[in-house]
């Protein structure tokens, strides 16, 4: 028989293309990992969303069984779950009445979205929430499902995110953390960090606000049912979560003042430790992990979906094969210029109906070509948010990359090269559900506040031959969006 491992540590990601589970050690230590792959629904153009029975709580099932399968005997002492967000998903308890609507990616609700800043005020806004009202926000997705599909929002009586949803299935608790409630404009007060009582209200109206709490405090304890579904032990602790990209931020340590994270995914995703917290009418200023911690956040709207779209489009050769093509092209993709707002773009710009854009395209272009210029698409408007993030003198002075892109090592080249960004890159990637487990572990006290298991791999040094290239580029397409805008703006429905 397996001797007993004891006080191993769960985390689990509930991500856009995949959830992923790990059980460590209380050193960070990893024992087992498992990955469940899923798609999600696009029902409509501009929609996007996730079946969270049959995709976030099956994944959350699957995954647990699959891990402790792997170490046969082991005794879990804590669970943490993050999970992509902010999301809305209507229930009526803990049953969903629909399927969950996304983040920034689904567009449907902006019509909701003009509506409450008018109604709120757009100083109002920027001053409680910390950002602006946009595709991100939760609460113009509230509104469209009240007008749009109103028996369904009537049946409903709760709202989760996908996080939160878990930790109910697992607990029966109704809690959500202070991050992800941070991310649900225009409901959550960031200044007095709770929720904003009159306008929830107003936009949510009979739905029941969970409890909050912070992400590595005890939501609950798994109950007879969860265990029974799961594996796990009856009573096992559970923290309360949080969003994804911030579980990430703290499995890479990403967590003081001039702390950067690249998160190379689906979506390009950056988080910045300010030195002193403010707001950025292009930014998403939220709270953090840690009590009292907050963040500049920005989002683009596609990096990896948009590799992904060239690879189907080019003949599904493989992504080496790809990127080796684009590595055997200059800098600048010879006049090759992609604008990425293939999906609308979240920062810097804020627009629904932005639209992609291929610029200088001839017939003595390759994939190789359209590979490079994508990756270096996405580079430009990483540049453009850091160039926001450091606009009030705020500067980043470690950034550190993460996600499955950083696997494409001509892609982080790329985005130092373009940025003159030095970039980390830590020697565990498994990502957000690694910082569920530290979470876990710090939450029932295995190892004291402040515990950091990320180390430095590698790092990634501008190319200073690239610069001036690069330069030109970036000037080209600044100006790019605002030259097109009005055109893609009258091709969108």
């Amino acid at each position: 028989m397996t001797e007993a491992v004891p006080n191993l540590l769960l985390g689990i990601d509930l991500g856009t293309g995949s959830s992923k589970g790990v059980l460590t050690t209380p050193t960070g230590e990893v024992m087992a990992q498992a990955t469940r792959h899923h798609d999600m629904s696009l029902p409509r153009p501009g929609w996007a969303e996730f079946d969270a029975e049959g995709v976030w709580w099956a994944d959350v099932v699957a995954l647990c069984q699959e891990l402790l399968a792997q170490t046969s005997g082991a005794e879990v002492a804590a669970v943490c779950v993050s999970g992509v967000g902010p999301c809305l998903l209507l229930c009526e308890g803990d049953k969903p009445v629909r399927p969950a609507i996304l983040y920034g990616i689904d567009l449907r609700a902006t019509a909701e979205i003009e509506e409450l800043t008018e109604r709120f005020g757009h100083d109002a806004i920027l001053r409680r929430c910390g950002k602006l009202l946009s595709t991100q926000a939760v609460g113009p997705k509230m509104l469209w499902a009240s007008r749009h599909e109103p028996e369904n929002f009537r049946r409903a009586n709760r709202w989760y995110g996908s996080s939160s949803f878990a930790v109910s299935r697992l607990t029966g608790e109704y809690v959500m953390d202070h991050h992800t409630a941070s991310q649900c404009d225009p409901l959550y007060d960031i200044r007095r960090s709770s929720w904003a009582t009159d306008w929830a209200t107003d936009v949510a109206e009979h739905l029941q606000m969970p409890r909050l709490a912070w992400p590595g405090e005890t939501a609950g304890t798994v109950t007879e049912e969860a265990a029974a579904q799961t594996g796990l032990r009856r009573g096992t602790p559970v923290m309360t979560g949080t969003i994804d990209a911030w579980a990430e931020a703290w499995s890479a340590g990403v967590r003081n003042p001039g702390d950067l994270m690249v998160m190379y995914g689906s979506t390009m995703f950056m988080i910045h430790v300010p030195d002193v917290p403010r707001v950025h009418p292009l930014l998403w200023q939220t709270n953090g992990v840690e009590p009292g911690q907050q963040t500049m956040a920005a989002g683009m709207g596609t990096s990896g979906s948009l590799t992904a779209w060239v690879r189907r489009l080019t003949g599904d050769v493989p992504f080496d094969q790809l990127a080796y093509e684009a590595g055997q092209v200059p800098p600048g993709a010879e006049g090759l210029l992609v604008l990425p707002y293939f999906a609308g773009e979240r920062t810097p710009v804020f627009d629904a109906k932005a639209r992609g854009v291929i610029a200088g395209l001839t017939l003595r272009h390759g994939r190789g070509h359209l590979y490079r210029a994508a990756y270096e698409g996405v580079g430009y408007g990483v540049r453009q948010i850091l160039e926001v993030m450091q606009d009030g003198g705020d500067y980043v002075r470690r950034a550190v990359a993460v996600g499955g892109g950083t696997t494409a090592r001509l892609w982080t080249q790329i985005v130092s090269d373009v940025c003159g960004l030095e970039q980390e890159v830590p020697a565990q990637t498994i990502g957000a559900s690694y910082g569920d487990a530290l979470l876990a572990a710090t939450g029932v006290g295995l190892v004291p506040p402040g515990t950091n298991w990320a180390t430095v791999a590698e790092r990634v040094i501008p190319d200073g031959s690239t610069h001036e290239r690069y330069e030109e580029m970036f000037n080209l397409y600044a100006q790019l969006y605002p030259s097109t805008k009005h055109i893609v703006n009258e091709l969108t429905p």
